[in-house]
């Protein structure tokens, strides 16, 4: 009689051992420890898969325009394709990842859907010299070893070594992140760059913009001004980790940068009412051209 697999005499502490391999501790400016769970390859794959279709889909709406523009004004459709599809290529495949990685978000639209973001793995705020360097390197990863095996099938060289070599290279990128700890591609190892799974737990009516109620926390436009937009987007970790020892100590660095010892509120109602209205004033300030990046940025 074939005996079934064993199984973990405590099934519970396997858990907890299979989730300690994909959880990373990422310590803030504050000296906050953030738990932070590892995107998996699948995840990776999948949000790349989606951002790839939209650059794709993208770039065809960008073709038929012109091709529509070329036709109405009586010129050849094909130099005009060429030049839509050469440069624009380039230019969506590379800006169009930079640019979003560079948002607030920090994530593609590929990586929101999944549920995934980048962040640095120095707990600082996440720079663009990292987004560019981490998104620049796909182009040696991905983007030259295919376009070099394109241009070799349809010239039908027959240079079977030229295609074996263009697939290792491919297959060495493609499956990096498989044989690393934390799941990095090249370009996560060269900027220094985490991609981690943005936590699904709500926030709560007044961090989702839902209506709310009114707090009682009030909060001066000189104790808002004492952080920025990457200090807003660390406390929404922390709010969102659900940590209490996080939340205290988050709680306990705002109070005694802000002078505010005299809010007599728990810890996390204190820290809900600090990022609402953190989050209303530099939203306000957004609409007069004033952005403040982080505690650091005087502009």
């Amino acid at each position: 009689m074939a005996r079934s697999p064993a199984r973990p005499a405590n099934y519970a502490a396997f858990h907890r051992e299979r989730e300690k391999r994909v959880r990373r501790t990422l310590i803030t400016p504050e000296g906050v420890d953030l738990s932070l769970r590892i995107a998996d390859a699948g995840q990776r794959a999948g949000a790349f898969i989606l951002d790839f279709l939209i650059i794709i889909l993208g770039l065809v709406a960008l073709t038929v325009v012109a091709l529509g523009l070329a036709f109405a004004g009586g010129v050849s459709t094909g130099p005009a394709a060429l030049i839509i599809w050469l440069p624009g290529w380039f230019l969506l495949r590379n800006f169009y990842f930079v640019l979003m990685e560079m948002g607030s978000r920090a994530a593609t639209f590929g990586k929101r859907i999944i549920g995934i973001r980048v962040v640095a793995r120095s707990g600082a705020r996440l720079t663009a010299d990292a987004v560019i360097a981490r998104n620049l390197m796909r182009e040696v990863e991905f983007y030259l070893p295919i376009s070099f095996l394109i241009a070799n099938a349809a010239q039908d060289s027959g240079d079977s070594l030229a295609t074996l070599a263009g697939l290792a290279w491919t297959g060495i990128f493609l499956f990096f992140p498989l044989f690393n700890r934390d799941r990095l591609r090249a370009g996560d190892l060269l900027a220094g760059t985490w991609v981690v799974q943005t936590p699904r737990r709500s926030l709560g009516r007044d961090l989702i913009g839902r209506k709310a109620s009114p707090s009682s926390v009030h909060f001066t436009d000189e104790q808002l001004d004492v952080y920025g937009a990457f200090e807003l987007q660390t406390l929404e970790q922390v709010l969102r980790s659900g940590q209490r020892d996080s939340i205290a100590t988050v709680a306990d660095t705002i109070r005694g940068k802000i002078q505010a010892w005299d809010v007599n509120v728990s810890d996390a109602e204190f820290l809900n009412a600090y990022y609402e209205a953190l989050r209303n004033r530099l939203e306000r300030k957004l609409l007069f051209g004033k952005r403040r990046l982080d505690k650091f940025d005087e502009a």
